[in-house]
């Protein structure tokens, strides 16, 4: 399969290509050619089906041809070690945690995932390569992590200084070896947009070999598929109509979650439920798409003010606003309904979300509020409510122990170099660094 540009269908790809570029040249995202339904062999003894099988059926539907069928399955198996489990909240209404992976956040899943797929390219080519990342808090420890010490490749993290939680910015400033984090006066936007420079600058381009971690890359967006699937098979109760509520920043996720119900998975509603950097509900209200700088809020991973992945998702529906509300409603929240909600879903149901969870969960709750039919509700819980601590805490007013792997880094020193939001800082610092 050929994978095209978001701006210019005429220029088509291998996945190997798309995956090394992370952007087009004319600075449109990779999509797939064509977005076809599962075979009808795919749900036979589904429910019986490991969750390595269900994501390696999914992407050879993608990358037959691309990838040998054995190292593509020896690629899911090295990224895919650990689980995302459906846990009941409400009598209907369940959370998929996704942050069972190593650094506690739903990123591990495409990381780990484009850190092989880019390592076995690489390899066989006996090449170097510079992995380019913006992150607004769980995006920069899950590619630091899956590309640690990786042979050939270096990382280099821009992020928003002051604007991730300690624990966030611990996992991916504390590591060292190929790992730089450079530490931006700025937003999440500013770094975004500075990435995105460098890949369409032409100097750089010539000097450089730059891919993205970012879900602007394709390999990091295809494995978030793997997981709507896995939760599917996981519903306990007769099958209802199933809405699936995604708390949602870069769009990535949300994007993910509709190419799944392109291939047939049954979602009959999607829910982007946002921070007040509400820049896609107002679009599905007004038709309008005005990007804004984003604001500052305790669900950081979403403070994002121009979603990238947008594109990819009006793609979907040949950029037919009538066409996307038919599957997707969108709402946003305040950081006082985020604590609220984070405050008596603990104190009524026991259940500890973090904020972005939270601010899904909102999102659940209010399509159901004013839905006439019976529905089985999903939320996403992107990350661990531990990484989150002291607004957690706040909100249930009983403290959460931190798990192990981030226990260990708190007491590392970090290191980072900090630069102004000014494209020409980065550019000096991947044309002169090695």
């Amino acid at each position: 399969m050929k994978f095209c540009s978001t701006s210019n269908k005429n220029i088509q790809v291998s996945f190997e290509e798309a995956v090394r570029q992370g952007m087009a040249a004319d600075g449109g995202l990779f999509v797939p050619e064509t977005i076809d339904q599962l075979p009808e062999n795919f749900w036979r003894n589904f429910p019986q089906k490991s969750f390595n099988q269900i994501s390696v059926e999914v992407a050879s539907h993608f990358l037959k041809g691309s990838l040998p069928e054995e190292d593509l399955r020896k690629i899911i198996q090295h990224s895919l070690m650990f689980d995302a489990p459906l846990v009941k909240v409400e009598s209907t209404i369940f959370a998929l945690e996704l942050f069972h992976g190593p650094t506690l956040a739903f990123k591990d899943f495409g990381a780990r995932f484009l850190a092989e797929v880019l390592g076995y390219y690489i390899g066989r080519k006996q090449e170097e390569i510079t992995v380019l990342v913006a992150t607004s808090g769980d995006t920069g420890s899950a590619v630091a992590h899956g590309f640690f010490n990786l042979p050939g490749i270096r990382v280099v993290v821009l992020y928003p200084s002051g604007k991730v939680t300690e624990s966030q910015e611990k996992q991916f400033t504390t590591l060292g070896g190929n790992v730089t984090a450079l530490e931006v006066a700025g937003t999440f936007d500013d770094c975004q947009r500075m990435v995105k420079q460098a890949f369409s600058d032409e100097e750089i381009r010539l000097r450089r070999t730059l891919t993205s971690a970012n879900s602007i890359n394709v390999a990091r967006l295809l494995p978030q598929m793997f997981y709507y699937f896995r939760a599917f098979q996981q519903i306990p109760l007769p099958q209802q109509k199933l809405v699936i509520a995604v708390p949602s920043g870069n769009f990535g996720n949300l994007t993910a979650g509709l190419w799944a119900k392109k291939m047939g998975l049954p979602v009959d509603r999607f829910v982007a439920a946002t921070n007040v950097n509400n820049v896609v509900p107002e679009y599905l209200r007004t038709k309008i798409f005005r990007p804004i700088h984003s604001k500052m809020t305790i669900s950081n991973a979403m403070d994002v003010g121009d979603p990238s992945n947008f594109p990819r998702m009006m793609g979907l529906y040949n950029f037919d606003h009538a066409s996307l509300t038919n599957d997707v409603s969108g709402y946003e929240f305040t950081d006082d309904e985020t604590v609220e909600a984070i405050r008596e879903v603990y104190r009524t149901f026991k259940y500890i979300m973090d904020p972005h969870g939270a601010v899904g969960y909102l999102g659940l709750k209010k399509y159901l509020a004013n839905s006439h039919f019976p529905s089985t509700g999903i939320f996403l819980e992107t990350a661990h409510p531990a990484k989150f601590k002291e607004t957690v805490e706040k909100s249930i007013t009983t403290s959460i122990q931190l798990p192990e792997p981030l226990l260990k880094l708190m007491s590392k020193e970090k290191k980072t170099i900090c630069i102004k939001n000014d494209f020409k800082e980065l550019k000096e610092y991947l044309l002169n660094s090695d």
